[in-house]
């Protein structure tokens, strides 16, 4: 899976045979974190940047009364805390919502790759471009969509972007309810009722606690997406 970021950032610009060469060295050494575990707490200072391998993690806020608002999903190929060279001191905190496998990145060798592998540093910068678009979807997502079409909007966005790194979200998304009323910014109780309308819709199932996708082209068509903001048509992804 260390190719993973290699497929992701090919979406930047391209990468040669040394940039690839070096990437697959710094992500070679990988470890798990179970479901619901803290990867960074907010106010503490990593002494690395994460990157996520596998599984679904998530930039997270928690409210004084304990509400927590999910505000990213960190897909494989994404870094969780590239800014912290920076910034110095999280703002936020990143927690693993599926089991994760996650490289732990030094410093100085993300110093290294901005400094030294110019074409890498591009697709770096395309990287954190494309997540300040997520973000901006987001927020009119969240201000101008239909609950609804909110949510189905959420889905395909995650197929596009497994997609691009060569993996599938499958029928079933590995996403509790409760974890989508927490990214929408609504109540558990509503993100069931917005369930309900898409099963009704019959654009999703609902097995359990986990929801199954049944239709993508139809869940494209019902909440308008369009892939652009997430500009996978940049650059080399041979």
């Amino acid at each position: 899976m260390a190719e993973i970021l290699t497929r992701k950032l090919k979406h930047g610009g391209f990468l040669a045979e040394d940039d690839c060469d070096r990437l697959t060295a710094v992500t070679k050494e990988a470890y798990y974190l179970g479901p619901r575990t803290d990867v960074i707490r907010q106010g503490e200072s990593p002494d690395a940047v994460r990157l996520v391998i596998e599984g679904i993690a998530c930039r997270y806020k928690l409210m004084p009364d304990g509400r927590r608002a999910i505000v990213a999903l960190l897909l494989p190929g994404d870094f969780c805390d590239l800014h912290i060279s920076i910034l110095k001191r999280m703002d936020h905190s990143i927690g693993t919502l599926t089991q994760c496998k996650i490289v732990d990145i030094p410093r100085s060798t993300v110093d290294d790759l901005l400094e030294n592998y110019p074409r890498i540093q591009r697709s770096l910068w395309w990287a954190t471009l494309v997540d300040e678009a997520i973000l901006r979807e987001w927020l009119v997502n969240m201000g101008k969509r239909r609950s609804d079409r909110q949510m189905a909007h959420l889905l395909c966005e995650m197929h596009f972007r497994l997609k691009a790194v060569g993996l599938s979200l499958g029928s079933m998304l590995p996403l509790t309810q409760e974890e989508l009323a927490d990214i929408l910014g609504i109540s558990h109780v509503h993100a069931q009722r917005v369930m309900a309308s898409l099963r009704d819709a019959g654009l999703v199932s609902l097995q359990g606690r986990r929801i199954v996708v049944t239709d993508f082209e139809r869940m494209i068509e019902f909440s308008e997406f369009d892939p652009d903001y997430l500009h996978l048509d940049e650059g080399s992804t041979s």
